[in-house]
């Protein structure tokens, strides 16, 4: 047998981004989308929208609604439209599953790269749009940033999650103008429907046990529950916390994990 000697973060993200729930991914694709169709017409004005200055040379003219076919359902997205000529996005003319991939792409690494202006100027150039000034990336950052902490924060009501994986992901970070390594540490569940869910994610700047003690317990008080198998590696912080927050469940090491350290 092959063990893998790591794990692709952003590839291991977009695989459960995309098997999330339906409405979770098309609210996130929706809200970037309508970000960026927003910040490309404020580039053809050339200024924000209500903003006065002397370098507009036009300005918006309410909005039209298009249907949007994905994956994840009809998405209804909203067009701006302008006072002078017309404005239609280029990457929405493209292939419908290229463009969707695209976009799905974009919402998944910036959730794991933690949205930085920079990083999202580079990925949205994949679907053809440049010359976005960092004010309008940033914008579009918040929009994506208050999905990602709904998302966090969301209520774990489709419980029981009889089994739980746990395990962190090593990744590098901007931090005070240093690259600085981070511990992701992260909930993956299997729900009533016996779908697999990501139950949390939280990021820690070392693995240990009060980090795991603290992401397990805001996993219970958000309504984990019903859990009668763990699986994860043999930290033995890891272990300690699974114990003290979930004292029902068995815990068993991850085969991929004890096949790695043999």
């Amino acid at each position: 047998m092959t063990v893998p000697k790591s794990v692709d973060p952003a590839s291991f993200l977009r695989e459960q981004l995309e098997s999330a729930s339906p409405d979770l991914l098309r609210d996130m694709v929706k809200t970037f989308a309508d970000a960026l169709m927003s910040a490309e017409a404020d580039a053809l004005c050339g200024a924000p929208y209500g903003v006065r200055s002397d370098e507009r040379i036009n300005s918006r003219n309410g909005y039209r609604a298009r249907d949007w076919d994905t994956r994840t359902g009809t998405i209804e997205l909203a067009i701006p439209k302008l006072r002078s000529g017309s404005y239609f996005p280029d990457w929405l003319l493209q292939h419908r599953r290229r463009a969707e991939q695209a976009l799905v792409s974009v919402v998944a690494t910036s959730y794991l790269l933690g949205v930085s202006t920079r990083r999202v100027e580079k990925l949205v150039e994949q679907l053809g749009v440049t010359g976005l000034s960092k004010s309008q990336v940033s914008e579009m950052s918040t929009h994506l940033d208050a999905q990602v902490e709904a998302f966090r924060h969301r209520p774990l009501d489709a419980g029981p999650y009889m089994f739980v994986w746990c395990d962190a992901l090593t990744i590098k970070v901007r931090e005070g103008g240093r690259t600085v390594n981070v511990h992701a540490l992260v909930a993956v569940g299997v729900n009533a429907d016996g779908q697999r869910e990501v139950l949390g994610l939280d990021v820690a700047s070392a693995e240990d046990g009060a980090g795991w003690l603290a992401f397990l317990r805001s996993l219970t008080a958000r309504g984990l529950a019903g859990v009668r198998l763990v699986v994860s590696d043999a930290h033995r912080g890891l272990v300690d916390a699974i114990g003290a927050t979930l004292p029902g469940a068995a815990w068993q090491r991850c085969r991929t994990h004890y096949l790695r350290n043999l």
